[in-house]
């Protein structure tokens, strides 16, 4: 919030347990960038007059996002946790930061449900210590991100990777 990367949900409030969503966090990442100027998002479901517009058509420009591969995005769709990764994890080498760091994931009884296209990211970002466990044992790769875990993932990335 004090970075200007996540604004509250209201006035009063952060809303710290609440999902978010695929454009909140394109839009975090593109204030993150100082909002370039970026061509329209190409994608069925993303209106040009909605908020994510711009960012999205910038993470899409720049390879970090790519979509459903059905000419949607999803932009109001809870965001999972291995999706999170990925688009880190795109947006890592889109600054051409080090994306060569990869750990053994077989300590968690759940990392058979992370997504083949996820698989490195996942690696990456809990190498990194972005993403870490929800517990000792369990990644919860396809569970929904809040906006509490989100804020805890990029000052993370902040701090460690940037």
């Amino acid at each position: 919030y004090d970075n200007g990367i996540m604004n509250g949900t209201s006035s009063t409030a952060f809303s710290p347990e609440q999902t978010t969503t695929r454009g909140m966090i394109v839009t975090m990442l593109y204030r993150m960038e100082k909002e370039p100027s970026a061509a329209a998002a190409d994608f069925d479901d993303v209106a040009a007059n909605a908020y994510y517009a711009d960012a999205i058509g910038w993470a899409s420009a720049n390879d970090i996002v790519n979509g459903y591969g059905d000419g949607t995005f999803g932009p109001d769709d809870a965001i999972m946790r291995e999706q999170m990764a990925a688009i880190l994890f795109r947006y890592a080498a889109y600054k051409n930061y080090d994306v060569t760091a990869q750990t053994d994931l077989s300590k968690y009884t759940d990392a058979s449900l992370i997504s083949s296209y996820a698989a490195d990211a996942m690696q990456w970002a809990n190498a990194e210590g972005l993403i870490t466990g929800n517990t000792s044992t369990t990644l919860d790769p396809t569970g929904n991100a809040t906006r509490a875990e989100v804020a805890t993932i990029l000052m993370r990335f902040s701090e460690q990777v940037a």
